[in-house]
């Protein structure tokens, strides 16, 4: 078998290898019925009860057990951006955003397209380097939703602790963090995520919405854009990516048989302190772009003392087998996206080579 490599890209991002290898047995013939997932219809016997158990696995798995519903969507979470204040924001009322980086930043220029937005908090003045307080931050009385993302993949920061919106339904992007520690899901109305980093491949994505935000149906958009309509249908209504949901089914069986979330978060926490240990200890070398108390245990983000360093550490990583470790092009500096499938020897030949580079070029 050809080495693995160490697989730090930020999305799409690393799979397992028992998954991998599990859906290249079956990916030919599922469960003897002669076909291919790939081929076989979504109205199956044999695709509604993946389906079923998919939806059911991942309700388990974030701590859920009534009064929420499992959508599979498409068009990643970029399409949730515009979909969420179409499905949510009526008139006379306001989306109230929490931005605390390029994604959530987008996220509210979709919603301001849609109607009437407002900021409750930004760190953006302060270069994203730590997140709001809860003091900072102010949610207009006429919102609709408190919309905020938990982790910031660009940036690399995470919250702690979830905010308190009273009794306006906050909404969640997980898509980098989810299944990546236990949350309380009760605290929100909806959470969604792109299935590229935590959760599978491309092609999906998954939404956990509270049942009273489904209780009425927005007649006024297109029935494709409708929560409602994938509700009702139970993420049937149209064809779905078929495989997609196969392989978050597996992502998530391996994810209970490793222990659940909070297994998941035990190695996460271990994982990112091996990285966070050689920044914290390099003098300077490695500087980290955001405050410690705010760190992502999914993307670790650093600067070295110029580009022309960077540009050499991304380079002679590619050699030593290491891959994605660029940081965003629109920040720069190195990013090592750690997410739950990336293995704990990946991070410790990481820390490894960044001690070597740095007793080379300092």
């Amino acid at each position: 078998m050809t080495r693995r490599a160490y697989n730090f890209n930020a999305g799409p991002a690393a799979l397992p290898l028992e998954v991998l290898q599990q859906a290249q047995e079956t990916f030919v013939d599922y469960n003897g019925i002669g076909m291919s997932l790939m081929e076989i219809s979504h109205r199956s016997k044999e695709y509604e009860a993946l389906n079923a158990e998919t939806a059911s696995l991942l309700l388990e798995l974030l701590g859920i057990q009534s009064g929420y519903q499992v959508l599979f969507l498409g068009g990643g979470a970029s399409m949730q951006f515009a979909q969420i204040p179409l499905n949510f924001l009526k008139p006379g009322t306001v989306g109230s955003y929490i931005i605390t980086g390029s994604f959530s930043e987008k996220a509210y220029q979709e919603a301001q397209i849609v109607g009437e937005a407002s900021i409750a908090a930004s760190n953006k003045e302060g270069k994203w380097r730590s997140l709001p307080k809860a003091s900072e931050i102010v949610i207009d009385p006429k919102s609709s939703y408190v919309h905020m993302t938990t982790n910031n993949t660009i940036e690399g920061s995470q919250w702690s602790d979830i905010p308190d919106t009273g009794g306006i339904p906050l909404i969640g992007d997980m898509t980098s963090g989810i299944l990546s520690r236990p949350i309380d899901a009760s605290k929100f109305g909806m959470i969604y995520a792109g299935a590229q980093k935590n959760l599978g491949p491309s092609g999906v994505t998954v939404a956990v919405i509270r049942d009273d935000l489904l209780a009425e149906e927005p007649k006024h958009l297109p029935v494709m854009l409708r929560y409602t309509t994938h509700a009702k249908n139970q993420s049937l209504y149209n064809t779905p990516p078929v495989h997609s949901i196969y392989m978050v089914n597996l992502v998530l069986k391996w994810v209970k048989e490793q222990g659940g979330v909070e297994a998941m978060e035990k190695r996460n926490v271990e994982k990112s302190k091996l990285l966070y240990d050689v920044i914290d200890a390099s003098g300077g070398f490695y500087s980290g772009n955001i405050d410690a108390d705010s760190r992502s245990i999914m993307n670790v983000t650093f600067r070295l003392p110029s580009e022309e360093l960077e540009k050499q550490f991304v380079k002679e990583s590619k050699d030593h087998n290491f891959v994605g470790l660029a940081g965003h092009r629109s920040v720069g500096g190195i990013r090592a996206s750690a997410y739950n499938a990336v293995p704990h020897e990946a991070c410790q030949a990481l820390a490894e080579f960044m001690k070597d580079f740095q007793q080379r070029n300092s």
